[in-house]
């Protein structure tokens, strides 16, 4: 779709209700830059290609999106496979739904496409043995009951029906931030740096701070190793699990969009927190030293990400 279609679709999506998935999907995952979302939206088309030949989709297919967010997996499953290719996208997020159904008309592929609200735990509006894949990109880190999540998607499948996930591992993240905080507590008052009980305060603001927390949240109490679990206690066999962890240079990041934008849908902004928890001397201080990094690409990320595979047993 070209950049005019996808503002129209999304200029009819904002005209109605939003929530804390369409508002971050559209706007706050890439602090409502333009160049910014091309580039993320580069980044995770790959993610979709892998997700897609892990489930092994072909044409005359049905295929269940999971999470489908706007709606990019589904989408690029069609661009991909043509028009005897079938998907079902399900979200959460009403909003989200409505947006993807204004895409896939934009597109010309609604008649390819069924659009099913609901959490990815209690898919009740898709039948037993209902589709040949699932696919899911990013989302069952906001499942509370992640094995419940694959006992649906093992009931859908049809036998010998294939699962393919690319989840991102957030408790590496938390784990930081409790780093962080111990390294805070553990100071003098008064002394060391200042700039490292400000940069715990953002952070500490979209990840857990203590080990207490990271446990009590879905986003940060599991790994890698409990995705297989899930799965096999679900039924599936031959699953195959890659966790991939990339430290890399950031990309410089316009100033402007990265404190509008944030790391997962449950995170405020950085603009959310600098306006609610910072003095004015703090937010000077704190953008003196934070935003040469960002706008350099100097800085290092860490991205974590477990790609599953697995199937459903023949009959």
């Amino acid at each position: 779709m070209n950049r005019l279609g996808y503002l129209r679709a999304e200029s009819a999506m904002r005209q109605q209700d939003t929530d804390m998935w369409s508002e971050w999907v559209l706007r706050r995952r890439h602090g409502d830059d333009m160049q910014y979302r091309q580039a993320i939206h580069g980044e995770v088309t790959v993610y979709a290609d892998r997700v897609l030949d892990g489930a092994r989709v072909h044409e005359a297919m049905t295929l269940a999106d999971i999470g489908t967010g706007d709606g990019l997996v589904g989408f690029r499953a069609i661009e991909r496979f043509g028009p005897s290719l079938n998907v079902v996208m399900t979200d959460v997020s009403a909003p989200l739904l409505r947006h993807a159904e204004a895409l896939a008309a934009e597109r010309g592929v609604a008649r390819q496409c069924r659009f099913v609200q609901g959490s990815a735990d209690a898919l009740t509006q898709i039948d037993d043995a209902g589709v040949d894949a699932v696919t899911m990109r990013a989302v069952l880190a906001y499942v509370a009951d992640k094995g419940a999540a694959l006992r649906e998607f093992y009931r859908i499948l049809k036998p010998d029906g294939r699962l393919s996930m690319a989840e991102p591992i957030l408790r590496d993240e938390a784990f930081e931030v409790c780093a962080l905080k111990r390294m805070v507590d553990a100071r003098p008052p008064g002394t060391g740096d200042a700039f490292f009980p400000l940069l715990l305060r953002w952070r500490s603001a979209q990840f857990p701070d203590t080990e207490e927390k990271a446990r009590a949240l879905p986003i940060t109490n599991y790994g890698e190793r409990d995705l297989v679990r899930f799965a096999i206690d679900a039924g599936f066999v031959d699953i195959h699990l890659e966790l991939h962890i990339d430290v890399v240079p950031a990309d410089p990041i316009p100033w402007d969009a990265f404190v509008e934008s944030s790391p997962h849908p449950l995170a405020p902004s950085l603009q959310s927190v600098l306006d609610a928890q910072f003095t004015p001397d703090e937010r000077a201080f704190f953008e003196a030293r934070l935003r040469p990094l960002v706008e350099s690409g100097k800085q290092f990320g860490a991205q974590r990400i477990a790609w599953m595979t697995a199937a459903k047993p023949g009959s």
